[in-house]
Order: C-alpha cells, then sequence, then structure tokens
C-alpha cells in the first residue's frame, strides 16, 4: 500500500508563500539590463557619417587643363612645336606630332599605331620610351611641356591615367611633358 503524502502545516505553507512570491527590487536594482540599442543607433550613424566623408577627403589629383571651346584667342607659335598628342584607343596608342601620324615604332611618320598592345595590356613602356624619342628629336622640343590625350568613350578610366603617367615624367623622374590637356575625341 502507497504511503500517503504529509499534509504540510499552515506555518510551511505560509514560508513557501513567502520564499515564492516575487520580490520588489530596490530603486539602486532596477532592471539589470542595460539597454544599449539607442546608443549602437548613434554610433551606427556616426560611423556611416564618417566612412561617406573620409572617401572625399583622400582624392588624389592629377593636374590638367580641360580643351577650349573653338580654340579661339591662341596666337601661332614663333618657334617650331611638337604638339604632342595621344589618343588612346582600343589596340594601342596612336600618337600626332607636327600635324602627322608617328609610324608603328616610333620611327617615322605614317598610318597606323605608333604602339600597339601588348598581350592585350596597354605597353606604357614603350609609350614612355617612344615620347622620350620624339622630345629628344629636336632641341626646339626640349622645353615644350604641353601634351594632349584624349581617348575612345569605351577606354576604361585607369588606363587614361595610366597613359598620362606615362606621357609626364621619365622613369628616372626627368619630366617629359607634365601640363595634361584632354583632347575631344571626335
Amino acid at each position: 500500500m502507497a504511503k500517503e503524502p504529509e499534509k504540510l502545516s499552515a506555518a510551511q505553507r505560509s514560508k513557501i508563500r513567502r520564499l515564492s512570491a516575487p520580490k520588489e527590487l530596490a530603486p539602486d536594482e532596477e532592471g539589470g539590463e542595460l539597454n544599449i540599442v539607442p546608443f549602437l543607433d548613434i554610433i551606427t550613424n556616426v560611423l556611416m557619417f564618417v566612412l561617406a566623408t573620409v572617401s572625399v577627403t583622400f582624392t588624389a589629383t592629377i593636374d590638367t587643363f580641360p580643351p577650349r571651346a573653338g580654340g579661339a584667342g591662341a596666337r601661332p607659335p614663333t618657334t617650331p612645336t611638337l604638339g604632342l598628342t595621344v589618343i588612346v584607343v582600343n589596340d594601342g596608342f596612336s600618337l600626332k606630332a607636327r600635324g602627322g601620324n608617328v609610324a608603328p615604332g616610333c620611327s617615322d611618320t605614317g598610318p597606323g599605331l605608333a604602339v600597339a598592345k601588348v598581350g592585350g595590356e596597354y605597353d606604357y613602356k614603350t609609350l614612355n620610351s617612344c615620347v622620350q624619342k620624339l622630345k629628344k628629336l629636336s632641341d626646339d622640343f626640349k622645353s615644350e611641356t604641353q601634351v594632349t590625350v584624349s581617348a575612345n568613350p569605351n577606354i576604361p578610366y585607369q588606363a587614361i591615367i595610366s597613359t598620362i603617367d606615362a606621357v609626364r615624367t621619365t622613369d628616372s623622374g626627368e619630366d617629359l611633358f607634365p601640363d595634361v590637356n584632354f583632347g575631344l575625341a571626335r
């Protein structure tokens, strides 16, 4: 036969009720957790603002001159000039100097690309040596500092910037054509 459980006394029942009842927290013990959601909202907004402004402050610039509309007011040069123009096309670089095309290899005037792509990539080293060769053709060209860079519309931006870098200075840091003008592709 099963033994019947003992009944609790009134004092025991009272003590159990007292211990199991929820306690009121003291004012210094209020809310055991810290609500950090508003703090995180503020930090997120400040972080987004900082990220948006950092990209603006660290941009590099290259001094260039925009093309002039119509070219009005320009005087013809009094000394012979090279008048170098570099045109970036899909297959390489076409160079124009003294009003004529520079032939492949930069040795003479004639049709064709002066510097073709090598392995599907633009050959900036050969472009740099070609520009150096053209500048050394005459003593009249040594003081010339302007070059015009033009490109087809589908040429990547990095190719244009690398072209500008290639015609501005030699590998040793000597100036070639530091004043870069942009030409309009027609």
